[in-house]
């Protein structure tokens, strides 16, 4: 019988895109893995840890209330990664989904870590505050991560990105450290598109006040940003 051992070169495939710069569906990068894993091929395991084991604790730790649990959490979410790969159907990337795993597991595990504390964390405050959502989805102001100060400041963000209600700072996260597009973020939240413009607008704003008031200066000096569009 035949040798059916597949060599995984990821670096061989090639994403297809449309022209906005999304990924449709499957890339070619995606399929393989996914190939790999429902066949149960130890080498599809190791490449997909290879690929997104970094950037899953990267996201996990900012979304965490304790970070210092991070590591057990994303043990779990690539836990539920290979369970429930059977039931991938593909209509999102590969990446949208383990992430949308991985926020999920977040909020579970800050759920659990408030509950533990007596304390409870409302993630569905997220309308009320008398604006439209016309004003919502223009924000002018900088960006709070387009910032080239020096790593002290970086330390700072990271503190305060800890102070935001859980959904704005999965939106935040999600966009200007990802660097995801606002589509892929409503996909992984499960949220309108209008709704992750407006967290994300909301988180920013909500940052660069807490960051103006750390650092005394005034938001205008600090941030260089880019707008929601």
């Amino acid at each position: 019988m035949a040798d059916s051992t597949v060599s995984f070169d990821l670096d061989a495939c090639t994403p297809q895109w449309d022209l906005t710069g999304t990924v449709t569906g499957l890339s070619p990068v995606d399929q393989l893995l996914l190939d790999g894993l429902r066949r149960g091929d130890e080498q599809a395991y190791e490449a997909l840890i290879e690929r997104f084991q970094n950037p899953v604790y990267s996201l996990v730790y900012r979304l965490m209330s304790d970070p210092s649990d991070a590591g057990d959490v994303v043990q779990e979410v690539f836990l539920k990664v290979f369970r429930r790969v059977g039931t991938f159907r593909g209509q999102s990337s590969l990446k949208t989904w383990i992430y949308r795993i991985a926020v999920n597991e977040a909020s579970n595990h800050r759920r659990w870590f408030s509950r533990r504390r007596g304390h409870e964390i409302g993630l569905d405050e997220d309308q009320g505050d008398g604006r439209t959502l016309e004003q919502s989805l223009h924000d002018q102001n900088p960006s709070p991560f387009e910032i080239t100060l020096d790593h002290e400041t970086q330390a700072c963000i990271e503190e305060v990105l800890q102070e935001l209600r859980p959904a704005f700072r999965e939106a935040v996260v999600l966009r200007d450290i990802e660097g995801l597009a606002y589509e892929e973020i409503a996909d992984i939240l499960q949220i309108s598109l209008g709704t992750v413009k407006s967290r994300i607008l909301r988180g920013r704003e909500a940052l660069r006040d807490r960051l103006a008031h750390r650092l005394q200066l005034e938001p205008r000096l600090v941030f260089a940003p880019q707008g929601v569009d």
